[in-house]
């Protein structure tokens, strides 16, 4: 029995989680060539405060990204 995890960023519809799920379904059993039923997908979503990129959160990422490029000469 296939078990998927997938760790998304805390803010997409129910309906974006459900597709997901959907297809990576589809995909495992296209793939590995099991029955659907067979399939556990499990989707950990974290929120931004929680999700580092580069020593900071991906919040603070993003406010980062919408100040101004600034070049030290």
């Amino acid at each position: 029995m296939p078990i998927i995890q997938v760790q998304i960023i805390k803010g997409r519809s129910k309906e974006q989680v459900k597709s997901l799920i959907e297809d990576i379904t589809q995909a495992t059993v296209k793939n590995l060539s099991v029955n659907a039923e067979q399939v556990r997908v499990l989707v950990n979503e974290i929120p931004d405060t929680h999700w580092g990129i580069g020593g900071m959160t991906k919040s603070e990422w993003n406010n980062k990204k919408e100040e101004p490029f600034i070049r030290n000469n």
